[in-house]
């Protein structure tokens, strides 16, 4: 899925995401936790179909709820059976994690979480796809990683704590 996310100084953080059907959904997320939806039929972002606005707590609910956590459609269930346990999560490298500026294979995350980067996709997009042990982490690039989920809470505490 390609999406726009650009930093709003002062207020916090803007996405616009264009859906298959041809509409976009553009969410600004507050400093202060405030979440904003706008839904757009067109190019336009001056002129918005609708918009709502959510504070930190119904943000999340609603996050749940679109997530799959508290209800999943039958394909889901069929996609999970076959997968078991393995997951792939997305993890995107905040200015605050430990691992940022460290090499895959200085953070030996396969060794010590058992969870594979299967791709790196760095803040100015460039990708890499099954990158290796001398991949440089670097702050805002999105880690995708497949394993299952024990892994994944592994190597979430490995990104955060760079060790």
């Amino acid at each position: 899925m390609n999406y726009q996310e650009t930093d709003l100084p002062g207020v916090g953080k803007k996405f616009v995401i264009p859906t298959r059907s041809g509409e976009k959904l553009a969410i600004i997320i507050h400093d202060d936790g405030r979440r904003e939806v706008y839904h757009y039929d067109n190019d336009n972002l001056e002129d918005s179909i609708s918009k709502i606005s959510l504070d930190d707590e119904e943000a999340r609910y609603v996050s749940a709820i679109i997530g799959g956590v508290t209800y999943q459609p039958t394909a889901l269930e069929n996609i999970e059976v076959a997968l078991g346990d393995i997951s792939i999560e997305w993890y995107r490298l905040e200015t605050n994690y430990k691992a940022i500026g460290k090499t895959i294979g200085e953070l030996r995350v396969r060794q010590r979480s058992g969870a594979t980067i299967i791709a790196v996709i760095e803040k100015n997009q460039k990708k890499h796809i099954n990158p290796g042990p001398d991949l440089l982490l670097t702050a805002g690039a999105l880690v995708v990683v497949i394993g299952e989920r024990l892994h994944q809470q592994q190597i979430r505490h490995i990104l955060l704590t760079g060790s």
